[in-house]
């Protein structure tokens, strides 16, 4: 009897053990997450700017052309949002204002920099329209002819300027644009701005003729290359169109 009477409660303990490793099965047991679904990439043709002044510098490339450099992702981000809000919002600030009928470069020039809106739209929509013009998928290209020739004579080589350029952009913080500009007496410079300021503005501290620009923003890069800054400069210098660069220089006025 003895035996038995411990047979039943040996046995009533793996009951009610099992049935607590049971329950505490089903508490904790969760579905797995589904995957997330592969976001789709669009094209440039479908952003378009409300109706207004302005529109968007047409890309005559696709998103992902630029990879590995710049990602689809970013350059679509980048282009349809942030880009066309600027274009959005700056048609938006000069509705029924003399700045109407303006180019762009003559409202930079004219603007007060107490009109905070203005002076951030106008700027956005300028910076990044030249900034897009400046890319290519066309890799490693380098200047040439008359640009070649300046670029020896204002800094003594490609190689140094491509340094000085690259180590203006590195020590700026936080959102920023680095340019290369002409000034009035014809002579190439390089140049920081703070936000979406530029040296066509009156109140630049160096003023001039953008001819490229590099986009110090986070969200220029930030998804390829998160807090690693100098890796997006450096790779920046394998997709840059020079011959627009070029194009930009030769039509530059000298006053």
């Amino acid at each position: 009897m003895k035996k038995s009477y411990l047979q039943i409660i040996c046995f009533s303990i793996f009951l009610l053990t099992s049935c607590n490793e049971k329950k505490l099965t089903e508490v904790v047991e969760v579905p797995l997450p589904s995957a997330i679904e592969k976001r789709t990439i669009g094209i440039p043709e479908d952003a378009l700017a409300d109706e207004g002044s302005f529109t968007l510098q047409k890309l005559p490339y696709k998103y992902e052309s630029l990879a590995p450099v710049i990602d689809a992702l970013t350059m679509e981000l980048h282009y349809s949002k942030h880009y066309l809000s600027y274009t959005n919002a700056l048609n938006r600030a000069i509705i029924g204002t003399e700045f109407e009928k303006l180019t762009i470069e003559e409202i930079l020039k004219d603007l007060n920099p107490a009109d905070v809106n203005l002076r951030n739209n106008a700027g956005g929509f300028y910076n990044h329209s030249l900034y897009f013009e400046n890319l290519t998928p066309k890799f490693g290209t380098i200047p040439k002819d008359t640009l070649s020739s300046a670029i020896d004579r204002d800094f003594g080589s490609y190689d140094i300027f491509k340094k000085q350029f690259s180590d203006e952009a590195k020590k700026q913080f936080g959102s920023a644009w680095t340019w290369l500009i002409v000034d009035k007496s014809g002579k190439l410079i390089i140049t920081s701005t703070a936000n979406q300021d530029n040296p066509l503005m009156s109140f630049a501290v160096v003023k001039g003729t953008p001819i490229l620009a590099l986009d110090l923003w986070e969200h220029a890069y930030y998804l390829n290359y998160q807090q690693n800054r100098k890796n997006y400069i450096e790779a920046f210098f394998t997709i840059i169109n020079w011959d627009k660069v070029q194009e930009r220089y030769e039509s530059t006025t000298i006053n």
